[in-house]
């Protein structure tokens, strides 16, 4: 199907795998639109997507052949292949070496998603991280942890945005623990004989790091600060990015950034790498091959000027992206949750009360939809999130703060 606009007939073109929620990624379409013409491969008929595609496909974007086949058959020839969606990447990395088009090994990408093959990798040069024990059942859990010493940290093995990862301080925690890391699952996830890691927890505050790796060096983007909620478990609240964050030009943290990427065997890709700095300096959380969620790569835009989406599409096209801060600024989002278990009736802004820092509320929860805190539930629980831009970081804390006050849920409480 086609949606061709005849003045970009001379852009490249792309094929972009899969879209996700125009919530979350409307802003990196926009920025490829720019200047490249997008064939989007999707499960279903784009919608929201329509304005910044040339054409699409309706395919199974998890059947590395059948997209093969679509694209061998295009009349006019890819010069790149992308994903952003965690479940894609691996099949965007088998599309875009069939069609001999720049990508990261398959096995590196794999080596990513597989978070205990990514540890293994790791371990294997000496890359500073938690060490990690794959279990298949609970009695291997309980050993796994008398080995490592409490507190440890149990998670599942291949899923993201800290779903299911708990903080286990005693023995008589680890069984919720690892109850949690097996309830929680998702279609288009891998199975694996030894679904749950246990872990050595690491201390200090946590930090995600965007970056481009082409030809196997890496350039970071930003920096973006973490905040954690609902203990024990590790609920993403928030983040931050500076555009002069001083771990920009730490050398430690890149050495560990660079030593990282090689280890896993990435060479062209945009990542997503999420680290501790602990007292005995960073350490490796995990490593991912795809541009963050949260709307991190939104705020280091925002901060830097930087846009991601741009970046991701000129690697794929072989051409050398833009990666100079040209902005200095401060971003920062908070998501918004219930104080309690509810259905939602209501989801009420008065932007009146809105600073001017603050730069976009969304609202993600509709009348009916029950909400659930964690950790029953974890990022679909959040009801809105508001995005401040300032000089500083005080000045966006503030106006996250009021606009949080200004953004009402109403609801019946859940028993």
């Amino acid at each position: 199907m086609t949606n061709d606009h005849p003045a970009d007939g001379h852009k490249p073109l792309l094929l972009l795998i899969g879209s996700g929620a125009q919530i979350w990624r409307e802003y990196m379409l926009r920025a490829m639109a720019t200047r490249y013409r997008l064939h989007l491969l999707s499960q279903a008929t784009p919608t929201w997507e329509s304005p910044y595609i040339a054409t699409y496909s309706t395919v199974n974007t998890l059947d590395p052949e059948a997209m093969i086949k679509i694209a061998k058959g295009s009349p006019e020839d890819f010069a790149g292949v992308l994903t952003y969606e965690e479940t894609r990447v691996e099949s965007a990395a088998v599309v875009a070496t069939a069609l001999g088009l720049r990508t990261s090994p398959v096995e590196a990408v794999h080596a990513c998603r597989d978070k205990f093959a990514g540890r293994q990798a790791l371990k294997a040069v000496g890359v500073p991280q938690a060490e990690s024990i794959a279990v298949g059942d609970f009695e291997e859990a309980r050993q796994a942890a008398e080995r490592l010493g409490y507190p440890v940290v149990v998670k599942p093995r291949a899923l993201s945005a800290s779903n299911g990862v708990s903080l286990v301080r005693a023995p008589q925690d680890l069984a919720e623990a690892y109850r949690e890391a097996t309830a929680i699952w998702f279609d288009e996830v891998p199975t694996y004989e030894r679904p749950v890691l246990v872990e050595e927890y690491l201390d200090g505050p946590e930090i995600s790091v965007d970056a481009v790796c082409r030809d196997g060096l890496v350039t970071v983007l930003f920096v973006a600060r973490k905040r954690i909620g609902y203990a024990p478990g590790f609920e993403e609240v928030g983040h931050l990015v500076r555009a002069d964050d001083p771990l920009l030009g730490d050398p430690v943290l890149l050495q560990v950034l660079q030593d990282a990427h090689t280890a896993v065997g990435l060479t062209d890709t945009v990542t997503h790498t999420e680290l501790r700095l602990t007292s005995a300096g960073p350490r490796v959380v995990e490593i991912n091959a795809r541009v963050g969620g949260d709307r991190i790569p939104y705020l280091g835009g925002l901060a830097t000027g930087i846009e991601v989406g741009l970046v991701a599409a000129d690697l794929a096209a072989g051409a050398l992206p833009r990666t100079t801060a040209s902005r200095q600024r401060v971003a920062a989002i908070r998501f918004l949750y219930p104080e309690r278990d509810l259905t939602v009736e209501s989801v009420d802004v008065d932007r009146e009360r809105l600073s001017t820092e603050i730069h976009d509320v969304q609202v993600l929860a509709g009348p009916g939809r029950q909400l659930r805190l964690p950790p029953a539930d974890h990022v679909r629980c959040r009801y809105a999130l508001v995005v401040a831009v300032a000089a500083t970081e005080q000045e966006c804390e503030v106006a996250l703060t009021r606009a949080a006050a200004a953004v009402v849920v109403r609801g019946a409480p859940l028993d």
